[in-house]
């Protein structure tokens, strides 16, 4: 019986020889999406840029010891990413003016104190935080093992952040999020991510107060 207790801590001391930046890159991210849940700090825009672009940040310096340019930080190859980011904009933007007639997301984002430069500056602060997390910590943190697959693992937790919004756009998360993964991993930056998302953003919360005052 020893022996086999022995056996088994020693299986798991390899398991996180094996995996140890894994290991780091996934407890980490899940460890402050949980205390930005649980445990924010100050307004929500700050929260998350804490949580999401500092504390990562921290760890890719201090524990991992890499360039934040490993972890998509850096351009990449704009080349690259430039087009389809333009287009999945451009398209975004239809999606977005017929999902504007949803009454659901209407009720949500409707807003009687909304500033449109308060909420655009508010929001690239967050979302270039957030989007590191999941597209810049999460999806190349987990590249050298997972390769395309990181794509699928960053998207998970992504959507799971969408819930108790409505249905519709929590859904639609799935497919953007795998998307945004898609063209940050080729494009070997998540600066794309971040374009789309504020824009996709910006341009819905807006269009909802502007068409629909509250």
């Amino acid at each position: 019986m020893l022996h086999f207790i022995t056996q088994e801590f020693v299986d798991l001391g390899q398991f996180f020889k094996r995996n140890g930046r894994e290991t780091v890159i996934v407890t980490a991210a899940t460890l402050f999406l949980t205390l930005d849940r649980y445990r924010p700090i100050g307004s929500e825009w700050v929260s998350t840029t804490l949580y999401y672009g500092i504390f990562p940040l921290l760890v890719v310096f201090i524990i991992l010891r890499k360039s934040p340019g490993d972890f998509g930080l850096g351009m990449g190859s704009p080349r690259l990413w430039w087009f389809p980011t333009a287009l999945i904009c451009l398209v975004a933007g239809g999606i977005l003016f017929a999902a504007s007639f949803s009454a659901d997301l209407q009720g949500y984002y409707r807003d009687a104190g909304f500033n449109f430069i308060t909420y655009s500056l508010t929001s690239c602060a967050s979302l270039a935080a957030s989007e590191f997390l999941y597209r810049g910590f999460l999806l190349f943190g987990l590249k050298d093992k997972f390769h395309e697959g990181s794509i699928l693992l960053q998207m998970i937790p992504f959507v799971l952040m969408h819930l108790g919004k409505p249905e519709l756009e929590t859904v639609s998360t799935i497919v953007t999020g795998i998307l945004f993964g898609y063209v940050c991993y080729r494009g070997k930056s998540f600066w794309p991510a971040f374009i789309i998302h504020l824009f996709i953003n910006v341009f819905f919360v807006s269009l909802i107060n502007f068409r629909y005052p509250v």
